[in-house]
């Protein structure tokens, strides 16, 4: 399992609207083969500044995602927000402790 990371930058003015949006954002992703949740988080220090985790089979999950109907339905609903667009990166399984 990987974890998609991407940080979002929302236009400020449009924080609530974003967050509602959401709503009906969430069903859609989370709703892709391969995809085990979602979640976007706020930063404290800048309410403008979002982290979207989605937890993903494997990058090839993802990319399927990103070339599917589904992902223009997700861009329709969310992407329209965003001041610039998301920088997204992968993450492996954590470290052995």
């Amino acid at each position: 399992m990987i974890i998609e990371h991407a940080v979002l930058h929302v236009a400020p003015d449009r924080a609530a609207e974003f967050a509602l949006a959401l709503r009906t954002a969430f069903p859609i992703i989370e709703s892709a083969p391969g995809c085990h949740g979602a979640e976007v988080r706020v930063q404290h220090e800048d309410p403008s500044v979002c982290l979207l985790t989605v937890q993903w089979d494997s990058v090839e999950a993802h990319q399927a995602f990103r070339a599917s109907e589904l992902f223009e339905r997700w861009r329709a609903a969310t992407h329209h927000f965003y001041s610039t667009p998301p920088e997204v990166t992968h993450f492996l399984a954590p470290i052995a402790r």
